[in-house]
């Protein structure tokens, strides 16, 4: 009985890696390509996100804070929570720009 369930074993783990070899084939097929499925864009979309909304939450708690520690004329909130939105941004379009040139030199590596 041991060698029955062990050669069934071993016929199972070989189907498991011809699974997980086509699926490594296929996003490696993918990836030369340049073809990027749904779950990619919707990444980039929500690092984006949050490269913009931290900074921005950060400015408004610091703010916050600072304007309950030492009230003046002038509201710390709004002008912190606006300097971690334009860090934030800048952040983001950094990002954006280094992974276009990623992707546009794995292009013309492909298409070498």
């Amino acid at each position: 009985m041991d060698e029955i369930s062990e050669i069934k074993n071993r016929k199972e783990d070989l189907a498991f890696s011809r699974q997980i070899g086509a699926s490594a084939e296929r996003k490696l097929k993918a990836r030369r390509n340049g073809t990027h499925g749904v779950w990619f864009g919707l990444g980039m979309m929500g690092l984006i996100g949050w490269s913009v909304v931290v900074p921005t939450l950060f400015g408004a708690a610091l703010g916050s804070w600072l304007d309950n520690r030492h009230p003046g004329m002038h509201s710390w909130t709004l002008a912190l929570m606006f300097m971690g939105l334009v860090f934030g941004c800048m952040n983001a379009w950094h990002w954006v720009v280094k992974e276009d040139k990623e992707m546009r030199e794995e292009q013309e590596e492909a298409g070498e």
